[in-house]
């Protein structure tokens, strides 16, 4: 430690006492502060413990599947597809899954749009209207992708369809949610100047918070395609189409070899959509691709 590091220690050790004396309000402890962070670790702790003894969870069990695992691991490899016929047939259906997926979020966002504007606070006065809009968009979140998969499949059919619009359903709610929070966090000056240049409610929102809020909800947008590119897999083991589909059979079939190569494929498919998602995301909120209509 250098000779002007151990003065400044040496002087700030000496003034402690004076700095307790000028401000004893930020200098002593706060044990209510204290007492409420360890209630809460303590009450976290014993959620945890009685959560795991009301799920009857088998410690046993647990530590011995693993023997299970790695001979499951062992007879994944080396991975193989087998033909190249049904190469091709996956590769079909992993380019399905992608499209699930895509058609899916696209559609969510576009309808999601005006009922965030109407869902926020800083554009529609009404909190009766705006409660039943944040209301309606809470229902269709609280169901999971898969429920609404089996619920469509029942309505359209299997295929890829019931897919897209299992994924469509529900990220509507979800990017409801998201985007009249981002709207409500918009700054209000741009919309302000807007309405002193003779401008009505339509073009505050149009020229003031749009431009505003658009690099964010395709931010929202993109992030939810990749995640949706994991969810579209899942759906397919129901029936939803896709690459899942395959999966859950040779799964059935304990082609492990072939369920191996299958995972692979799906995770360098997300692997490239969640890197060009990425770089657009980052390219969107650094103004570098800013986007205008």
């Amino acid at each position: 430690m250098s000779d002007r590091s151990t003065s400044l220690k040496e002087t700030a050790l000496g003034d402690l006492k004076g700095l307790r004396t000028r401000h004893p309000r930020f200098m002593r402890a706060d044990w209510g502060a204290r007492a409420l962070t360890i209630l809460t670790v303590g009450l976290l702790a014993a959620a945890a413990v009685g959560s795991v003894m009301a799920l009857d969870v088998s410690w046993g069990r647990v530590f011995g599947g693993f023997g299970k695992l790695g001979e499951i691991v062992g007879l994944m490899l080396p991975p193989d597809y087998g033909t190249l016929a049904r190469l091709t047939m996956w590769g079909h259906a992993l380019a399905e899954t992608v499209a699930i997926a895509f058609l899916g979020t696209l559609a969510a966002a576009a309808l999601a749009l005006p009922f965030g504007f109407l869902a926020a606070r800083n554009v529609v006065p009404s909190w009766i209207f705006r409660f039943s809009i944040r209301r309606g968009l809470d229902s269709v979140r609280g169901v999971d992708t898969l429920i609404w998969a089996l619920i469509w499949i029942n309505v359209v059919g299997l295929g890829p369809f019931a897919g897209v619009l299992a994924i469509m359903t529900s990220d509507f709610g979800t990017f409801g949610k998201m985007f009249s929070e981002a709207i409500e966090a918009a700054d209000t000056k741009d919309g302000e100047g807007v309405t002193s240049t003779g401008g009505g409610p339509l073009h505050r929102v149009r020229f003031g918070l749009l431009p505003q809020v658009l690099p964010v909800l395709l931010s929202q947008v993109l992030y939810l395609f990749e995640s949706n590119t994991r969810s579209a897999t899942i759906i397919g083991i129901v029936g939803a189409g896709g690459i899942g589909l395959h999966l859950s059979e040779q799964i059935r079939t304990l082609e492990w070899q072939h369920v191996s190569f299958l995972i692979l494929m799906i995770l360098v498919t997300v692997a490239i959509v969640d890197a060009i998602s990425s770089r657009l995301r980052f390219a969107i909120i650094g103004g570098r691709a800013a986007p205008t209509l």
